[in-house]
């Protein structure tokens, strides 16, 4: 198959949600239609023994939550589907942030009876940043919530984008009947009790005038042609363009739990999502229909499969071909690396892949080479752009507590990093380690592998500060000034940029008032 043919083909997109929406569940099922697995798992369930096939970390087995998003590659109807399933939960934003860097589309989950959530909104702002085509899926239509024209306005008002329903849920909560198909104009309506597995056992209507609908969706019909007939009214009809240039979101109901309206957003989704698109660097736009690879690395993973301390770096194709055993440049370290194993993925099960195109997301064996952000060519001089780590909003020193594990300790604070979960910021005045994360949970995470899969026992203490910032200045007298007055304030991170950790909003003021010549930056990548 031609290169241009395997990128047409390619769907890469990320689902998107605040905590609890479900969106580990709706992945589930995605891979479920698609015939990835044959066995749906839950989240959290105790009547389901199987856990969720993108939670893989113990943690979040544990606690029933995604902490790291995780990548999962299947083929369904001659498409190849790669999603990410990115961590809901605010403290872990900033993996999701990244992972929005590495996806041509998003699908974003509301719950229906919640609606429109404080994590989804600032997701969208990322999206509508970079212009990111977004579908959204209302979930949970087997619970009673909100009426869905309410859902829609909601999503309008609170999203800023412009909706389309290309579903309709025929009631709700206990009396919820199923969905119809608005895209592919037809009813599908499932009678298995068995909601893990893909039930054959389906209804399909096409013609909502026929008086065959009362027999399934009695007493609902009148009211269900009624909104079918204000939807008409009231939105335009789906245009493909609008969606790709991110000023419509196509809107689809269902319940995941329940395998009602994923099969018809999965459908409509590999016929209207963007295939691979062009990307930005520092020096030019990069088409992924070149033939010279490119690619760049947006995630680092530790302890994958924790018997082997193995380490992978997740790489973003996004031009050329990737070849097995091919040596490409490492651009920043100025180096040629080839690689004998690079992997795809299933959540944590691997696969060699001997080819990947644009848009795939493969994973490369990491010895301490890569960090986030870096880029793999062919030999060309560029650096990928908008993979920023984010300034940190809350600090602990971390301390060893165990004096014979100290190596075990400084590998894997040192490995943790370089997945980017935490900032580790050296004090330049007594050398103390301190964690900048952004938010409470990540130091618990920290804790909890560096004890699970380094053996290594670490302590806390609080530490009083308000923000971390990176400096620079082309004024060499005023920087030296600076550093004589703030030695107290100044650390230097992993990668020995200096950092300003101001302990209170009016100390960064002053600071900023005071060196007009030195630049504060609040993301890293300046």
């Amino acid at each position: 198959m031609s290169l241009e043919k395997e990128i047409k083909r390619r769907r890469t997109f990320a689902i998107v949600s605040h905590p609890d929406a479900g969106k580990t569940t709706l992945t589930e099922k995605l891979l479920l239609f698609g015939g990835a697995i044959h066995v749906a798992g839950a989240v959290k369930s105790n009547k389901i023994k199987k856990g969720a096939t993108s939670d893989f970390m113990e943690i979040e087995r544990q606690r029933g939550i995604s902490v790291a998003t995780s990548v999962m590659g299947f083929e369904y109807k001659d498409v190849k589907i790669n999603i990410l399933d990115t961590p809901g939960h605010e403290d872990f934003a900033e993996d999701t942030f990244r992972t929005l860097t590495a996806v041509d589309s998003v699908i974003i989950v509301i719950d229906h009876a919640k609606g429109v959530e404080s994590q989804t909104r600032k997701l969208m702002n990322v999206c509508r940043m970079r212009k990111t085509p977004v579908i959204v899926f209302v979930n949970k239509l087997d619970r009673t919530g909100k009426d869905p024209f309410d859902i829609l306005d909601e999503i309008e008002s609170e999203l800023q984008i412009k909706v389309r329903p290309l579903s309709w849920p025929i009631s709700q909560g206990p009396t919820f009947k199923g969905v119809y198909n608005m895209y592919e104009k037809k009813l599908n309506l499932f009678f298995s009790d068995d909601k893990q597995t893909v039930s054959d056992d389906v209804v399909e209507i096409t013609d909502v005038s026929s008086p065959e609908l009362d027999k399934y969706i009695s007493p609902y019909t009148d009211h269900f042609r009624e909104d079918l007939h204000l939807i008409d009214e009231v939105y335009p009809s789906f245009e493909l363009e609008t969606y790709l240039s991110a000023e419509v979101a196509p809107v689809f109901f269902g319940s995941a739990l329940n395998n009602f309206g994923v099969q018809e957003l999965l459908n409509c989704f590999i016929n209207i999502a963007p295939h691979p698109r062009k990307s930005t660097t520092d020096s030019r736009i990069v088409d992924p229909f070149e033939s010279k690879l490119t690619g760049f690395v947006f995630k680092i993973h530790a302890n994958m499969d924790p018997n082997h301390r193995d380490r992978l770096a997740f790489l973003k194709i996004c031009s050329g071909t990737f070849e097995r055993n091919k040596p490409y440049t490492h651009v920043r370290l100025g180096k040629q690396i080839k690689f004998s194993s690079p992997s795809a993925f299933m959540a944590d099960k691997k696969s060699i892949v001997d080819f990947a195109y644009p848009g795939d997301i493969i994973g490369l064996h990491d010895t301490g080479n890569f960090k986030i952000g870096d880029t793999l060519t062919e030999g060309e001089n560029i650096m990928f752009k908008g993979i920023p780590s984010f300034s940190p909003e809350m600090f602990r020193y971390i301390e060893n507590a165990d004096p014979m594990k100290f190596k075990q300790l400084s590998k894997g604070v040192d490995q943790l990093m370089d997945e980017g979960v935490a900032q580790l910021f050296t004090q330049k005045s007594n050398g103390r380690k301190i964690i900048g994360t952004v938010g409470a949970l990540q130091f618990e995470v920290i804790q909890y592998r560096l004890e699970h899969e380094y053996s290594a026992l670490c302590r806390y203490e609080p530490i009083n500060l308000y923000k971390a910032c990176w400096i620079e200045s082309t004024n060499k007298e005023q920087l030296d000034d600076f550093r004589k007055r703030k030695y107290n304030n100044l650390a230097v991170d992993k990668h020995g940029r200096e950092v300003f950790l101001a302990d209170s909003p009016y100390s960064l003021q002053m600071a900023q008032d005071k060196f007009t010549d030195i630049k504060f930056h609040f993301t890293s990548e300046f």
